[in-house]
């Protein structure tokens, strides 16, 4: 299996970022070929670090291939293209990454 697993801060207009981020953001995540599932989990608390950590998003694939495939795809592209549209509710850019 592999995951990309994406970490947002506590955005600085909360309603904004919720608003677009369920309404727009993730209904385009679930159109991606390939995809076995998406979890958005809301970080209720953090230790060991003074980031604000807000929301992390799991988007679960068969394997690293699959999960180049979506990426790769119309769908994929779309998506990775719509983070700029988040960008007005955050301080800073999403940490992205890739896991088994």
């Amino acid at each position: 299996m592999a995951k990309v697993i994406v970490i947002y801060d506590q955005p600085r207009d909360q309603e904004g970022f919720e608003e677009y981020y369920y309404n727009v953001h993730i209904p385009l995540v679930k159109k991606m070929p390939y995809l076995n599932g998406a979890e958005v989990h809301q970080v209720l608390q953090t230790q060991n670090t003074s980031d604000q950590l807000f929301l992390f998003a799991e988007l679960r694939f068969d394997n690293l291939e699959a999960l180049n495939q979506a990426m790769s795809s119309p769908e994929g592209i779309e998506v990775q293209g719509d983070v700029k549209n988040l960008m007005p509710y955050l301080s800073k850019p999403p940490i992205i990454s890739i896991v088994e």
